[in-house]
């Protein structure tokens, strides 16, 4: 049994508070990818559960004329967001090993994701406190006959559908926010990884959250996802994912002009000039495209050295990439586990091939580490001699492959960086300040980091540009996101307007 020998909890889909079965009775293996054995399994929802959980959610924004949650102070709901923050704190070990059994993380990752998901409970908690204050701010007016103040209101029923490569804590980057500013929702997250979006659901339920608040439904995107996005009862769709599946939601949505956050496909560049620190920047090279196991968006998979550097920094990275501890992500300091399903480490392998078949070099792993039997692994990938036709360069990998290129100077960086439809992240490493803010500023993108890659705080916006997405996440512009701003003008001379003037009198 070993490692694994923990079972995953059985659970039901979670709608109005309560645990329900589906409507259909089905359910969906749950595969470790570690083992590729089964461990367990989630709950298939449909589209009558899905109506369920959107009725549930909406009955529960309005119940007591919204009294006891949307039109509820700030100030009260973030006592359930401070009471589910303490719960996960309190769980932690027990969430962060379901989280690497679940999607293979490595359980020191896992762990950092608990604090994260805790402090982002507790981040928005502080905001929904803060948003008491600013109800009602005054505006400056030219006419002093009127006074304008500001409202915010929750925006309403929101959907959340989220990925499987960080999945309680994309989870909680939506549902902190969107019960912070008084929403009602429900959380949809991938089924290749829904165990410890389940247990956020236990947690919800422990902490009394008042019923339909927060609903859970796992199941498959095309019945599940799908009727939650064109719901006619869902006010607004916050998704994170693939480009493509963004696409739908964005085009079902439009159809009801329902609002929409998108938080899309990245090929993000990281560029190191030849005055880096090079011992560093190989580092953060493999930070920002093995972190996670090479599945996150943002990755800065796409590496432009300065030519003089390359062949130093090429022996580097192919000697530390190669030292990594690749293993059963419960082990002692593994740091780079398995893919997360079968289906991704074969979509993984052939971009390798296929970059290969097109002129890229390999420089270190591409394939299974021999002393893994089983398990969808893969060594840490280099590719090099990367040029800017090729699939791997273009594409989102999602696995921890780099693919490297060369540059002359800081203009050829540039372009080259912002050749791509994405524009999620992008990293600048050299030891000229200057040149460090004139890169940041050139770069189309919604994150920059300059000497260092994947850095993320909740304080601090997170998205992207172009085919990456739109709308902003974490930081006050995650609670704007689920807010809804309404001006009330009042007329407030003893005066009448007089634009009119009165009949005389018979």
């Amino acid at each position: 049994m070993g490692l694994h020998a923990e079972i995953v909890p059985q659970r039901r889909l979670f709608i109005d508070g309560d645990w329900v079965q589906p409507r259909q009775g089905k359910r969906i293996p749950i595969v470790n990818p570690t083992t590729e054995e089964s461990v367990g399994d989630i709950p298939a929802a449909t589209s009558e559960d899905v109506y369920a959980a959107v009725k549930a959610a909406k009955e529960a924004l309005h119940r007591n004329n919204g009294k006891d949650w949307s039109k509820a102070t700030g100030k009260h709901r973030a006592t359930y967001l401070r009471a589910i923050a303490k719960r996960v704190a309190e769980r932690k070990d027990e969430l962060a090993k379901l989280e690497s059994i679940d999607c293979g993380k490595p359980l020191d990752e896992a762990a950092w994701d608990m604090d994260d998901v805790s402090g982002c409970f507790e981040y928005y908690a502080d905001l929904a406190e803060k948003l008491d204050e600013r109800q009602y701010a005054p505006l400056e007016l030219p006419m002093e006959q009127f006074k304008c103040n500001i409202l915010r209101q929750p925006v309403g029923v929101v959907a959340l559908i989220t990925p499987w490569n960080y999945p309680l804590l994309m989870a909680t980057w939506k549902v902190a926010p969107a019960l912070a500013a008084g929403c009602t929702a429900i959380l949809k997250p991938s089924e290749i990884a829904s165990v410890t979006c389940l247990e956020l659901a236990s947690i919800a339920k422990e902490v009394g959250l008042p019923n339909g608040v927060l609903n859970v439904i796992t199941g498959y995107g095309q019945e599940a996802g799908a009727p939650l996005a064109s719901h006619q009862d869902v006010n607004k769709v916050a998704f994170t994912g693939s480009t493509d599946t963004g696409r739908s939601i964005m085009s079902a949505a439009s159809q009801l002009i329902k609002p929409v956050t998108l938080e899309l496909g990245g090929k993000s560049p990281i560029i190191v000039f030849e005055d880096a620190d090079i011992d560093k920047a190989v580092e953060w090279a493999m930070f920002g495209a093995f972190w996670t196991n090479g599945q996150i968006c943002s990755a800065t998979s796409r590496l432009l050295l300065q030519e003089s550097i390359a062949d130093e920094f090429l022996k580097k990275i192919a000697s530390w990439a190669s030292s990594i501890k690749v293993s059963d992500p419960l082990e002692k300091d593994c740091r780079l586990g398995p893919l997360v399903s079968e289906n991704q480490y074969k979509k993984v392998k052939e971009f390798v091939r296929v970059a290969q078949e097109e002129g890229a070099t390999l420089v270190c792993g591409g394939k299974r580490p021999d002393h893994l039997s089983k398990g969808y692994f893969l060594a840490p990938t280099v590719l090099s001699n990367v040029k800017r036709d090729m699939q791997i360069w273009a594409e989102e990998v999602f696995g921890p492959v780099l693919a490297v290129s060369t540059f002359k100077t800081e203009e050829e960086a540039v372009l080259m960086a912002n050749d791509t439809q994405y524009g999620l992240g992008g990293a600048v490493i050299s030891k000229d300040d200057e040149r460090c803010k004139r890169v940041s500023e050139a770069l189309e993108c919604g994150i920059v980091w300059i000497n260092c890659s994947q850095p993320c705080f909740c304080q601090a916006p997170w998205g992207g540009n172009k085919r990456s997405g739109f709308g902003r996440e974490l930081g006050e512009w995650g609670l704007e996101n689920y807010l809804t701003v309404k001006q009330i003008t009042r007329y407030i001379s003893n005066d009448d307007w007089g634009w009119y003037p009165k009949p005389s009198k018979l």
